[in-house]
């Protein structure tokens, strides 16, 4: 898909020509967990974002060595390509492209599209869940170039940095913390930081969740003065639509100074004393 900055898009006929090629792994990673049961890509490795990818004591990521387990134990390799898919237009796989960026691991694409249009194409699942052999999988130190902390947001305000936020509209303007039938990590107040520039995630996919052209992408963007050299750091409500986002802008368009705060709404709406803007 040559018209992106980078080639890390693969399309559903080119998985399907992939399936026995032992040099990849394909990844689900679904917002739903219970979907994976339900059928996926035949070898593909379900991981579940709540259980698998999370610290089950602190909120944050799994450390290096506890990821490198992971995925080891997986049948995932240091050497392997992985192609991550999921439900919900893949906010999870992005999230889980970024994670593996964030720990050093360059060898990954995302299926342009998630699993229901796999699915609608009538393209062969299997429920059974695959045995590989434990491989050697190396984590390196997490790359912060990509990562925002609420200190990082916090002295971003009225400067330079532009601040996107990608949440539904009634989530930007305060009406709603969080839309009905999404994931729920709850915040005490509403609204958006102070100066972001409302482009929700959505604006970027197409009906069946494929990518829009980058022409496209690249007015979405201009028109909300976000693409204009800056940094830039994306945000929602826990981190996965922002995620997408930053795919997006990082990895479709080419803009080098791209961050996900992944602490997002959930964090920022229920820190004491920080301004908080409800006006759109």
């Amino acid at each position: 898909m040559a018209e992106y900055a980078k080639d890390v898009l693969v399309d559903t006929q080119w998985v399907e020509n992939h399936l026995n090629d032992d040099s990849i792994r394909i990844v689900e990673v679904d917002e739903n967990p219970g979907l994976y049961a339900e059928g996926h890509i035949p070898g593909a490795i379900g991981f579940d974002w709540k259980r698998d990818l999370q610290d089950q004591v602190k909120r944050d990521f799994l450390g290096p060595a506890e990821f490198s387990e992971l995925l080891g134990s997986r049948g995932i390799s240091s050497d392997h390509t992985i192609v991550l898919y999921g439900d919900r237009n893949n906010w999870f796989a992005a999230y889980t492209y970024w994670y593996l960026l964030y720990y050093g691991h360059e060898k990954v694409k995302l299926v342009n599209g998630p699993r229901e249009k796999w699915i609608s194409e009538g393209r062969p699942t299997s429920a059974d869940v695959p045995s590989y052999a434990p491989q050697q999988f190396t984590a390196r130190e997490g790359n912060e170039a990509i990562r925002a902390r609420r200190d990082e947001v916090l002295s971003a305000l009225g400067g330079a940095k532009r601040l996107v936020d990608v949440r539904s509209p009634q989530e930007y303007s305060g009406e709603l913390i969080a839309m009905a039938g999404y994931e729920q990590e709850g915040a005490q107040r509403a609204g958006h930081i102070p100066g972001a520039a409302s482009v929700p995630w959505a604006q970027a996919v197409q009906e069946d969740g494929t990518f829009k052209s980058a022409d496209e992408l690249r007015e979405l963007y201009n028109a909300k003065g976000v693409v204009d050299g800056n940094p830039i750091i994306a945000y929602c409500r826990i981190g996965e639509r922002s995620a997408h986002t930053w795919f997006v802008l990082h990895e479709l368009l080419g803009h080098d100074d791209v961050k996900n705060y992944d602490g997002s709404w959930t964090e920022w709406g229920n820190l004491v004393n920080v301004p908080i803007e409800k006006d759109v």
